[in-house]
């Protein structure tokens, strides 16, 4: 049986590519289900890939709703052939940091909630929607942030459930990933 990663980059690689002369590959899904080990797995099977974490792109824990500027700047370029960028959060300032450059690659990967939005459906080469139990979930990211962030956690889960239904993220897929590996990746 094959491994997400080797499902995913299989299908992209068979896909016209959809940014510019690249392919690009959205890891979108909730908080906490594996988003970023998909995303280090890819780069694994694939070293030239470009990886991006949407946690750099978003204005702290509120910043989910104001995605779409910061994606147009880095995708639109790219189409063009142009390098794109973005401005890196500093999640311990609480603040936006350096602009961050990105030339054209052959694959890029973003990974994280909102990665897979409408508004840039038409330059995704593969949508892969990953998940596991929302309890899973929270425990995942308490790990990692602490509980402190619980009450940030909490809102953000709700946040993201808004956004993945009103995008139809999940609906839109090209690969469902079960996050806790149990079941093999089914492609749409």
């Amino acid at each position: 049986m094959p491994s997400a990663e080797e499902v995913v980059v299989s299908l992209t690689g068979a896909r016209e590519p959809t940014l510019g002369s690249g392919r690009l590959i959205c890891i979108d899904g909730p908080a906490g289900s594996g988003k970023t080990t998909l995303a280090a797995a890819i780069a694994r099977l694939e070293p030239a890939a470009r990886v991006i974490h949407m946690d750099d792109l978003y204005d702290g824990w509120e910043g989910l709703p104001h995605l779409g500027d910061q994606l147009d700047d880095l995708l639109l370029p790219l189409t063009e052939g142009r390098p794109g960028s973005y401005r890196r959060y500093d999640w311990l300032d609480e603040a936006f940091a350096e602009t961050v450059s990105v030339p054209p690659v052959d694959l890029l990967v973003l990974e994280g909630v909102g990665s897979g939005a409408l508004r840039h459906a038409a330059l995704i080469t593969t949508l892969v929607w990953i998940s596991v139990p929302p309890q899973l979930r929270l425990e995942r990211g308490l790990t990692r942030d602490g509980a402190a962030a619980e009450s940030h956690w909490r809102r953000w889960m709700l946040g993201e459930a808004a956004h993945h239904a009103r995008e139809r993220t999940r609906e839109r897929a090209d690969v469902l990933v079960d996050g806790t590996g149990s079941t093999a990746p089914a492609l749409l």
